[in-house]
Order: structure tokens, then C-alpha cells, then sequence
């Protein structure tokens, strides 16, 4: 089986997790973008907010609290931390939802139209998990420039299955997470094309990515710096590298200006609100704690990507290329960035979600790994397969609520992953198939 289809053959089976509900505060925000502009032809997102909150008073309180009874000063419209990338790549499932529901009208079924109900919700879900397919995909086709098989299809599936990227390919999609993973692996995929090629078309069709990247996630325009650092590494004359540089950030600015106009229109200023910003630390005191903490680090949720880190240091170390040097850069700046945010330890959620766009780098460093301890395969096939069982008993555990959601409490959580959730999976399996809303009701 090619790898193409391994992974497809992955992406089949994990299709039927798909919750196709728009559920917490940032699927909220992100899904209201989309419906706002598509129905009322702006952002004031009250109308959005109201219809969550009406079907979910209890569950939304603090939701309702935050978003919708707070205004933005400027303004008097109501919050929106997120960026609209989301709502873009979402449309056409979007249009195509209602295009099924007037269709379904006009056969007399009596699904509503209001860009709320179920299919509309759906279309965005399932979005989520095609594009983050296609990134896979994409990302797949990069490691195989680089690396032999089976290191390429090996390390794709690996980052896939024993992440939080599952989780938010399938039970959460409703977040941004996924599409930052398209994002990221398009923009890799066309550096590496225009670094072939040379034209400056090519660097200008990468800035667009890059763009896209920062409206799905502002951090994520951080990953312009791999485009950026392959040009100025080419070996082209300095006017060449000058000009392509200049189509880089040319279009990557103009993909991203929407966003400003968003901005001032919420907020009253071409930047990201100010309870947003003030958020901040610069100088990054979490940096490390983002990685190590016992009860929120990312090699405590993902004990694979450590191994993806070491492996996309071995690379550094051992090429010395641009491309090896610039994706160890791109990560550290990713572990700066987010270790800059007030809540870095991202309480409440499921992993470090926001290393998954890095998704692409973890990949490139698992594959340098796996392929330098090829003769190790059957051991290393186990190992990953162990990574692949504790991402998903991890799942297992924080939605049924057998851990704090809160935080990684050792050694109860340990302990779980092979008493608890062995027992349970059977009765919750069935139950997430055929009734789901018992299984809510169930959980403790």
C-alpha cells in the first residue's frame, strides 16, 4: 500500500469521530465570523452569540458572561478574539449546506435556513477534517522529497494519531487547529516548490499561504520565516533575492488585510483587541514551561513530539542546511510566542493545542528519526503505535471526564490509561455511535 493510501485508509476510519457540532467559546467566535457574514452581511456577532447561548444557557454561562454581555469599548459590539481564516476555508461547505437545505425545502422537510442549524454546523466540521487531510497530504509529499519511505508515511500517520491534532480533527473541529495544519503544510510545500523553480510567481504564491496563515491564526504568520529564510539562502544575486522577498511580503500583506478591516470594525483599531494584547509578555517566561510542566507540558500530552524535537535538532546539527536550521527556528519561535501568552498552560483544553500547526515541523523531525533508527523498525513501529494508544486514551479520559480537564495530574492520569479507559472503551464506543447525547449524560 502506498503511503498516499495508508493515510487515506486513516482518514476514512477516522471520519465517523467527526462531532459535527459547534460547541465551546472559540468554535463560537470562529463559527460566527462565517454566519455573520454570510446571513447579516457583518460582524456584530450578537445575533450569534444569542442563538448559542439560548440553546445552551447553562453550558454558555461563562461564555454568555465574557462575550456577549462584555462589549469592545470602541465599539459597543460584542468580543471576538479569533481571526476569520477559518470562516474562508469553511464557505464553500458552508454554501454548499445551504444550497442541501433549500433543496431539502423544496422537497418538504423542514430543516431550518438560518445558517445555525445542524448542516450548517456540519459543513463547517467536516471542513475542519478535509483540510486538515489535505495537509497531511501536502506535508507527506514534503517528507517524501526529503526522506525514503516508509520515515515519510510513518512519521505523517505517527504526528497525526499520537497528537492533539486528532482530537481536533475528529471530536473538535469546530476549532482552528486543523486548518492551521493546511495552512502551515501549504505554505512549506510551496517555499519548497519556489525554491526550485526560483520565479518570483512562485515566492508570491507562498506569501499568499503565509497570509492565509495568519487569518486562520496571527501566531501562525510567524511560519513566514521559512520562505524568508530559503531566499536568503538561495544562491541568486542579491537583487533577485531582494525582489522575491518583496513578493513574499507583498502578498502575504495583502492576503492578511481583510483581517485589519475586521479588527476595526469589532474593536475600533487595525490591530488585535486590547484584551487580547495585554495578554502578553514578550520576553516569553513560559517558554519552557510550555514544554516541561508535569501538568501542562507538551511533551507530557505527546511524548512522540519530544523524539520529533530531538530529530529536528539531529537535522540542524547534522545538515546544517537552511531548511533543517530554519524549521528548528521556526519551532523555537513558536515555543517563544506561546510561552509570551498569560495562559500559556491552555487550561481546559485538550493538549497543547497550539503547537498543532507546528505539526509540520514535528513531522519533518520524526522522519529524520525514524530514518536514522531504521534498523530498529519493528521496535520503533511499537513504540509509536504506545505514543498512538496514550494520545488516544488521553481522549478517552478527558471526554469522559475520568481526569481533571484542567491539568495532567500524576500519576491518576498514568494509571487511567491502562485500567479505566481498557475498561470502559467498549460501553463508550458503542454509546459515541449510536447515542452520543446518553454518553454526555452519563459522564460524570
Amino acid at each position: 500500500m502506498t503511503g498516499r493510501r495508508a493515510l487515506l485508509l486513516i482518514f476514512l476510519l477516522t471520519l465517523p469521530l467527526v462531532t459535527p457540532k459547534v460547541r465551546g467559546a472559540d468554535e463560537i467566535q470562529y463559527f460566527s465570523h462565517l454566519r455573520s457574514l454570510a446571513f447579516d452581511q457583518d460582524v456584530d456577532f450578537e445575533n450569534e452569540y444569542g442563538w448559542f447561548v439560548a440553546h445552551d444557557l447553562q453550558g454558555l454561562a461563562a461564555f454568555r458572561e465574557t462575550f456577549l454581555e462584555r462589549r469592545e469599548t470602541a465599539t459597543g459590539r460584542p468580543i471576538n478574539f479569533t481571526p476569520i481564516g477559518c470562516a474562508l476555508l469553511w464557505s464553500p461547505f458552508y454554501v454548499l449546506a445551504h444550497v442541501g437545505v433549500l433543496v431539502a425545502h423544496a422537497v418538504g422537510h423542514a430543516v431550518p435556513a438560518d445558517g445555525f442549524s445542524r448542516p450548517y454546523q456540519a459543513a463547517a466540521c467536516y471542513g475542519s477534517a478535509v483540510y486538515g487531510f489535505l495537509g497531511l497530504l501536502l506535508l507527506h509529499d514534503v517528507l517524501k522529497r526529503r526522506f525514503a519511505e516508509p520515515a515519510a508515511t510513518w512519521a505523517a500517520a505517527a504526528v497525526w494519531l499520537a497528537s492533539p491534532l486528532l482530537y481536533y480533527m475528529s471530536l473538535a473541529p469546530g476549532f482552528s487547529h486543523a486548518n492551521s495544519v493546511f495552512a502551515v503544510s501549504l505554505l512549506l510545500w510551496l517555499a519548497l516548490r519556489a525554491r526550485e523553480s526560483g520565479r518570483l510567481s512562485d515566492w508570491a504564491i507562498a506569501g499568499v499561504a503565509g497570509g492565509l496563515a495568519g487569518l486562520i491564526r496571527e501566531q501562525d504568520a510567524l511560519f513566514l520565516v521559512i520562505p524568508a529564510v530559503l531566499i536568503a539562502s538561495s544562491g541568486t544575486g542579491v537583487e533577485r533575492r531582494l525582489k522575491a522577498l518583496a513578493a513574499l511580503g507583498a502578498t502575504s500583506a495583502l492576503c492578511f488585510a481583510p483581517q485589519l478591516l475586521v479588527y476595526h470594525a469589532t474593536n475600533g483599531s487595525f490591530a488585535p483587541s486590547k484584551l487580547v494584547t495585554r495578554k502578553m509578555s514578550w520576553a516569553s517566561p513560559h517558554a519552557l514551561e510550555t514544554l516541561f510542566d508535569p501538568a501542562h507540558g507538551l511533551y507530557f500530552w505527546s511524548p512522540l513530539l519530544l523524539l520529533a524535537t530531538l530529530g529536528l535538532i539531529l537535522q540542524a546539527w547534522r545538515r546544517r542546511d537552511a531548511l533543517s536550521l530554519v524549521l528548528f527556528g521556526a519551532f523555537l519561535m513558536q515555543v517563544w510566542i506561546n510561552g509570551a501568552v498569560e495562559s500559556w498552560h491552555q487550561a481546559g483544553a485538550f493538549g497543547s493545542r497550539r503547537f498543532v500547526a507546528a505539526t509540520p515541523l514535528f513531522a519533518f523531525g520524526l522522519a529524520a528519526m525514524i530514518q536514522a533508527l531504521d534498523r530498529r523498525r519493528a521496535g520503533l513501529a511499537a513504540g509509536l503505535v504506545l505514543c498512538a494508544w496514550w494520545n488516544v486514551g488521553l481522549m478517552v479520559q478527558f471526554g469522559l471526564k475520568l481526569m481533571d480537564r484542567q491539568r495532567l495530574e500524576w500519576p491518576r492520569v498514568a494509571v487511567n490509561q491502562f485500567t479505566e479507559v481498557p475498561r470502559r472503551l467498549g460501553h463508550t464506543t458503542r454509546l459515541f455511535f449510536t447515542d452520543r447525547e446518553r454518553l454526555l449524560r452519563e459522564t460524570p
